[in-house]
């Protein structure tokens, strides 16, 4: 098994299959564009592990909570690894985590998107360590997010052939 494969494994995480959006809902695009060196990863919600939308829904500082947020950023990265698995074959191919844009569904008034996307990262280096998973970050509040979702995550990796 992988080094990140083997990582996860051990931390009893798995990764979701491609998302079930909701029904009607058509995505007309890539959720990883593999350019060069590149994987440019289009932005993810939490996923269950069936991968159908994780709940709860709603805006941070109203229908969720820090701590759920949190959670909801660390499902988000466990998609986002799924669909590069999928386009890569094989984690362990990233050699650098090079930029996450974090969104936040924020009621009026939040301001601790920081502490949300925290979800993310700490996934990331826990499962990368300090060189490959360290990267530049942006975590913004929104008015609204796609299906009421709480935190979209999108970002680029470098990887290897």
């Amino acid at each position: 098994m992988a080094g990140v494969e083997a990582r996860l494994s051990a931390l009893g995480l798995v990764l979701p299959p491609p998302l079930q959006p909701p029904p009607g809902v058509v995505l007309p695009f890539q959720f990883v564009r593999l350019l060069g060196n590149r994987a440019c990863i289009s932005g993810h919600g939490p996923q269950n592990a069936d991968g159908s939308l994780a709940t709860p829904l709603g805006k941070l500082g109203r229908e969720v909570s820090v701590e759920q947020g949190y959670a909801a950023a660390r499902l988000t990265a466990l998609a986002i690894l799924g669909s590069l698995q999928r386009a890569l074959g094989d984690l362990d191919r990233i050699t650098a985590w090079t930029r996450v844009f974090g969104m936040v569904n924020s009621a009026p008034g939040f301001n601790k998107q920081p502490s949300v996307i925290n979800g993310f990262s700490d996934l990331i280096l826990e499962l990368f360590g300090p060189d490959i998973g360290a990267h530049s970050r942006s975590a913004v509040g929104l008015a609204e997010l796609p299906f009421d979702i709480p935190v979209e995550i999108e970002g680029e990796v470098e990887f290897k052939d």
